[in-house]
């Protein structure tokens, strides 16, 4: 079972890395759906707390239907976080229609190759998500973060099922949206998923959102002890 953990802060990631995670999805803002984080944030998580460090490449909060201007701006973000040494690049592109822009999607796989590519939770806001998941696996992501097209995992845990008996071996699918240490066992078992994300923020004394140690040991200590 592998367990990512969802970070808005070097100090989230460093308050994960404490409870034993080893993987974090990197980003800003993450009230808003996260934007990409700084250059000196993913730096340090890398180097100094030693993490396998996923990065969302998001320019900006709405919907995952960019202009050229951003296009070029997430390219130019995929590459530094290449030469930072990053373990994963993150991104989602949509057509209007609610398809997978997959002309994008593939330029990114091979903008980020060798570096592995989740499509991330743009996916839940496709038209259709059996013709979703197999365009994303046709454009070589290795994994795609979903909540089963609902607003929670647990709400979307049938889609979940299902969306993992067809992506087969072919791509991994990361459970992910309201996965705490309370429900991730029940998740588990009922989907067959083999990856799940969760945030576990709370508000520190300094009145921010933010990764807490306890409960991502809880979430850990449940998922790998089923």
């Amino acid at each position: 079972m592998n367990i990512e953990i969802c970070c808005n802060s070097i100090q989230s990631a460093a308050n994960a890395k404490a409870a034993g995670a080893t993987r974090i999805e990197l980003c800003q803002d993450l009230e808003n759906g996260g934007t990409t984080p700084s250059y000196a944030t993913i730096r340090k998580c890398v180097q100094d707390l030693r993490l396998d460090v996923f990065v969302l490449i998001r320019p900006r909060s709405g919907d995952f239907c960019y202009n050229d201007l951003e296009i070029e701006t997430m390219a130019e973000d995929v590459r530094v976080c290449k030469e930072l040494g990053v373990a994963g690049i993150v991104v989602g592109f949509l057509n209007e229609d609610g398809t997978i822009n997959t002309a994008v999607t593939r330029r990114f796989v091979e903008l980020a190759a060798p570096v592995p590519v989740t499509f991330h939770r743009a996916f839940d806001e496709c038209a259709d998500w059996h013709r979703a998941l197999e365009e994303v696996i046709d454009c070589g992501c290795a994994r795609i973060l979903t909540s089963g097209c609902e607003p929670t995992a647990m709400e979307g845990k049938d889609n979940l099922r299902d969306i993992i008996r067809q992506a087969g071996d072919r791509i991994t699918i990361l459970v992910g949206s309201g996965v705490r240490p309370d429900n991730v066992r029940e998740l588990i078992a009922y989907t067959n998923a083999r990856e799940v994300h969760g945030s576990c923020k709370h508000t520190s004394p300094k009145g921010c959102n933010e990764t807490d140690s306890e409960q991502v040991r809880k979430l850990i200590a449940n998922a790998t002890t089923i």
